[in-house]
């Protein structure tokens, strides 16, 4: 199958200037506990609907989602450290550094870090979903305690996240 590039979308002649940074060792944008760490790299917002990329850090105790999946976004997987049990929708997968999965819209997964050792990784998300709301939604839930049956369902459709 051969591919061709996009539409142009940046129409100027002489590029801009418009480049972000982010230095490795600011602080994350959101902490669970037990070590547990989201750090905000692109969200949907600041790529103009084209990717979400978030480094996702788990501390050494079992941490993770169980199967499921979404209808509008497919979600990649890159590990950076330690070892993370990942779901391809028919078997768990033990990933190392440097492994990497993607699942389309629609393909069932989950992860977990199971190793009793810290582990981090790479998620990518296309389109750029504001998947900071369903992060910081858990956050919530893990600092009060999970809401009621319907406000959980409610939860989950407004982002995208369907339980196997």
């Amino acid at each position: 199958m051969s591919m061709t590039y996009p539409k142009p979308r940046y129409l100027g002649d002489s590029g801009e200037i418009s480049a972000t940074y982010r230095p490795a060792d600011q602080p994350p944008d959101i902490e669970y506990g037990s070590g547990n760490t989201c750090h905000y790299l692109a969200t949907g917002a600041t790529t103009g609907g084209k990717f979400g990329l978030y480094r996702w850090e788990m501390g050494p105790n079992p941490t993770g989602p169980g199967p499921h999946f979404h209808r509008s976004i497919s979600e990649s997987f890159y590990i950076l450290t330690g070892t993370v049990r990942i779901y391809d929708g028919a078997r768990w997968i033990d990933t190392h550094p440097g492994d990497y999965m993607h699942v389309p819209e629609g393909g069932v997964h989950a992860f977990r870090n199971e190793s009793g050792e810290p582990a981090s990784m790479l998620l990518h998300f296309a389109p750029g979903a504001p998947r900071e709301g369903y992060f910081e939604g858990l956050a919530e839930f893990a600092a009060t305690g999970r809401p009621g049956p319907e406000e959980l369902a409610e939860f989950y459709l407004r982002h995208d996240t369907f339980w196997i």
